[in-house]
């Protein structure tokens, strides 16, 4: 089947997922097999993915946890399409509705669910140069939704306990910590690391509503073998590779 003119179909979990996804613009990539990798719902929860794209993330989910109900939410209608398409391909139990974080759509704001994640854009507001494609910047540079407020709407989307997880460049750290103390307790971060002994770009963090446990930060997870790439092919260690490829959970699912 052919596709439409600027869309790709990209692979993902070994090919056990497939999406959609703009040949331009904002493009999923590991970032969202982990965010998938780093939620620990079982058969029968309710799943909220706030900006989900095209819904790499929640397809990464629905592959690894049968029985999962899936709903995401993107502000931007050409990536919301895309991923009711990717939903529909994938026969996964995933709701996509168009709509932004300050006005969510009312069948999301009348449920709570087990668990929220999100992977919040990147870049503080004049951090950086602009990307020329609206639907890139929109996705990797913070517009009027502020970071802050990512977490206070995944937190008040959460049932007791539940749990918001989220990805995020390190460099928001302090941000994202602060945010989360406000809303969210029991927070645990997940340092990623690209080789053995360099400094950390991204990290994974959760935080439960109600939860009472100080603050976690996680031993750092490497990514590639050796201090630097030295062969073709890949050097992911066998923990990523379970991920990346097998769609396995990240390893503090079960600490």
């Amino acid at each position: 089947m052919s596709l439409a003119e600027g869309i790709t179909r990209n692979a993902f979990l070994g090919g056990r997922v497939s999406a959609l996804q703009p040949e331009k613009g904002f493009r999923s990539g590991i970032d969202a097999v982990l965010l998938a990798a780093s939620v620990p719902a079982t058969a029968g929860d309710h799943v909220l993915e706030l900006g989900c794209g095209v819904g790499v993330a929640s397809l990464c989910l629905a592959a690894r946890v049968d029985g999962v109900h899936l709903t995401g939410v993107e502000v931007q209608p050409e990536y919301a399409d895309l991923a009711r398409q990717n939903a529909a391909e994938a026969k996964a139990d995933f709701t996509v509705h168009t709509g932004d974080l300050s006005a969510l759509p009312e069948p999301v704001r009348l449920e709570q669910f087990n668990y929220v994640m999100a992977n919040p854009p990147y870049y503080a507001p004049g951090s950086r140069h602009q990307a020329q494609d609206a639907g890139r910047e929109t996705a990797l540079g913070e517009q009027a939704t502020a970071l802050a407020d990512w977490v206070r709407v995944a937190a008040k989307r959460l049932r007791p306990k539940g749990e918001a997880i989220f990805i995020q460049r390190t460099d928001r750290l302090g941000d994202m910590v602060a945010a989360m103390q406000s809303h969210l307790g029991s927070i645990r971060i997940q340092p990623l690391v690209a080789r053995e002994g360099r400094d950390s770009h991204l990290f994974l963090i959760r935080g439960k509503k109600n939860g009472r446990s100080p603050l976690q930060l996680h031993s750092p997870l490497v990514m590639h073998d050796g201090p630097t790439h030295l062969k073709d092919g890949i050097d992911y260690q066998s923990w990523a590779i379970g991920v990346l490829k097998d769609g396995l959970p990240l390893p503090w699912i079960a600490s």
